[in-house]
């Protein structure tokens, strides 16, 4: 059996680490599942543009399959978490994956949430990657 591998996102990831005691990503075999990722920079900061946080989020999810050795073209499965659904959730959601994952379509869960780990996030992004 494999034994999973644990990585954590240098700058925001060694925050979370400290202060939460969690892994942004984890390794078993060739599938990578990350922790949901949030539009936050390394100073915990999010932006005000509802668009430009779910941007940031999707950096986030590539820094840290980067961590992991995967990268979007791997992603087989989003889980996306809400607060609210403004008509821009869903626009910029898809703009995003056809920019990130241009060959090939994911399976997606889209949730809406009262509430997400920290109280001035709008979105959180998780995803599974399969590494050939």
């Amino acid at each position: 059996m494999n034994k999973p591998e644990f990585f954590v996102t240098p700058g925001y990831g060694d925050r979370q680490l400290d202060g939460m005691h969690y892994s942004q990503a984890l390794k078993i075999g060739n599938r990578v599942e990350t922790s949901g990722q949030g539009g936050w920079n390394d100073d915990w900061e999010f932006p005000e543009s509802l668009t430009e946080e779910i941007a940031q989020a999707f950096r986030n999810v590539g820094r840290t399959l980067a961590t992991a050795g995967a990268g979007w073209e791997h992603v087989v499965h989003v889980n996306s978490y809400h607060i609210g659904f403004p008509p821009e959730v869903n626009e910029t959601m898809v703009r995003l994956f056809r920019h990130y994952m241009p060959n090939h379509a994911p399976i997606w869960t889209s949730l809406g949430v009262a509430a997400l780990g920290d109280p001035t996030m709008r979105v959180e992004i998780r995803v599974t990657a399969i590494v050939p």
